[in-house]
């Protein structure tokens, strides 16, 4: 009789622990399933966050390459802008030194002109028009006007 309650009782008790290994088999299997799922999901993430990573190094360097030619361009801007500064510093002297001179040949025709000079003579068949522009008369003279301060005050 022990031993067939043993039996009877040991029965239920092989069915209770066969469903209870069946139903660790399935939570183990389960956690399997979901461990692999964790691990894939984490090789994506990775595989995502690489790809940003080489696509913002790929926007870094671009960046820098767009900056170092913008930066040659302004290098190559700013000399032609100084050239021209200084180009431009050349011919505004040029400008004070030929009104000058242009100020000086003009007093030079003036008093020439008022002081009845015998140059002038040369002129009597032309219009009065002619003689009294300092260029046309000039072309007339013909000849290089070259004066000192001391020549200009011997006529």
């Amino acid at each position: 009789m022990a031993s067939s309650s043993g039996n009877s009782s040991g029965s239920p008790q092989i069915q209770h622990s066969g469903s209870e290994e069946n139903l660790q088999e399935l939570m183990d299997q389960r956690k399997r399933k979901r461990m692999q799922s964790n691990r894939e999901s984490a090789r994506r993430s990775r595989m995502k966050k690489q790809k940003h990573l080489d696509d913002l190094t790929a926007q870094i360097a671009q960046l820098r390459n767009k900056n170092n030619h913008i930066l040659t361009s302004i290098n190559l801007t700013s000399q032609d802008y100084q050239k021209m500064e200084a180009e431009n510093s050349v011919l505004k002297a040029q400008i004070m030194e030929l009104s000058q001179r242009l100020q000086s040949l003009n007093e030079i025709l003036n008093y020439i002109k008022h002081n009845n000079n015998p140059m002038f003579e040369d002129f009597q068949g032309y219009p009065e028009s002619l003689i009294n522009d300092e260029w046309n008369l000039m072309y007339f003279c013909q000849q290089p006007i070259m004066a000192s301060a001391a020549d200009m005050f011997y006529y």
